[in-house]
């Protein structure tokens, strides 16, 4: 088949079904106006989903350095198509996380996304996968209370990304009362500012804590992932974003102690997983850290899927004086956060805890020590 970009109003047929709606109908309640481009005559696309053959899934906890070593190495990777829909969700969570960092004033339904679908439907379930693609956006961006304010699609390998910015000031009520009594989760004149207002690093403060805040309550796996494409691993499920209601409390508590200053360092965690956020944060200042409370919270599940699974949520930097406000914010909102350990100031580098070393059992025998005192 030859080459061919997605037209946004071309009409599908997917595994002998025809599609109620085109790609742009699937768009149109979650877009601004202008923001689709202008209507051109469709054609007709009939495609199959492909499955994949599975291999090999077996993965070690033991092996949990190698794994990141294998992981920062990979070239940037294909687009996963057999998971288009549940990770164009979490790309969707990445872009709005990424933007949670920076300076400025606004909150989440302040923010629109501008969408670029790169994608080559000349090969059997490429355009499968683009539907399901768009579809899972619509559906996410639309549940988050949010807009797109630019569309664009064109043709070259298979990839979506997502970029978000503040809404235009013209399409804000003009009173601020107005305003939060019909858009609770918007602010009378947002702005976002092209810097961070913390750090994307591990400051070098022994005592401060390292938070890890996940922002959906799928479970961790590994499907699609990094780990998967950097070990050969094809089986299994990606994890299925798409809780909006969730996201939305705690991006908000997340948003406000960025900008009361009591994040000291903070990135997100998507590509690659908790892993591969925390060594992204400790190239300078290190950190060693325990992920069974995590584990354990799911059920006993592995450190390496918790580790790696691409799950998306925020690490961040508290000082210890902070530690009770941050657990009473979350807390309020009914949102679940595991406190990982703390730094190792100049030594860069991430050390996994294993075994009974986890931060509860840690805090529980300090208790139990104090409680023994006269």
């Amino acid at each position: 088949m030859a080459d061919k970009a997605p037209n946004l109003y071309d009409s599908f047929i997917i595994d002998g079904i025809q599609q109620l709606l085109t790609p742009a109908g699937l768009l149109q309640e979650c877009t601004l106006p202008g923001a689709l481009p202008p209507q051109a005559a469709g054609e007709t696309v009939a495609d199959e989903t492909v499955d994949i053959a599975p291999t090999p899934f077996d993965f070690k906890d033991g092996e949990i350095d190698a794994y990141a070593d294998a992981v920062a190495a990979l070239p940037r990777p294909p687009f996963p198509l057999p998971f288009a829909g549940p990770l164009t969700k979490a790309r969707v969570a990445k872009s709005l996380l990424d933007a949670v960092w920076m300076g400025g004033h606004f909150r989440l339904g302040d923010l629109t996304l501008k969408a670029d679908w790169r994608w080559n439907l000349g090969t059997i379930g490429n355009g499968a996968a683009f539907y399901a693609s768009v579809e899972a956006a619509a559906e996410y961006i639309d549940a988050l209370g949010i807009r797109m304010s630019e569309i664009k699609t064109s043709c070259g390998p298979c990839s979506v990304s997502f970029k978000a910015t503040t809404t235009a000031e013209e399409d804000a009520p003009d009173e601020e009362e107005s305003l939060i009594r019909e858009f609770p989760f918007r602010t009378a004149n947002p702005r976002i500012s092209r810097h961070r207002r913390c750090p994307a690093t591990i400051q070098g403060e022994a005592s401060d804590w390292l938070i890890y805040i996940p922002l959906d309550t799928c479970d961790y796996r590994l499907g699609g992932s990094l780990l998967a494409a950097a070990t050969g691993a094809r089986r299994g499920t990606a994890p299925d974003v798409g809780d909006a209601d969730y996201f939305i409390d705690g991006y908000e508590v997340i948003r406000e102690l960025v900008e009361d200053g009591i994040v000291k360092a903070g990135a997100t965690v998507l590509e690659g997983g908790l892993m591969t956020a925390l060594r992204g944060m400790a190239a300078t200042h290190g950190a060693e850290i325990s992920v069974n409370d995590i584990c354990r919270a799911c059920g006993g599940e592995l450190q390496v899927r918790v580790l790696f699974g691409e799950v998306p949520g925020v690490v961040i930097q508290i000082a210890d004086i902070d530690y009770d406000y941050v657990d009473a914010e979350l807390l309020l909102q009914d949102i679940a956060y595991y406190p990982l350990g703390h730094p190792v100031p100049s030594t860069p580098g991430v050390s996994v805890l294993s075994g009974g070393n986890s931060i509860t059992g840690i805090l529980e025998s300090l208790m139990n020590s104090l409680e023994g005192e006269d």
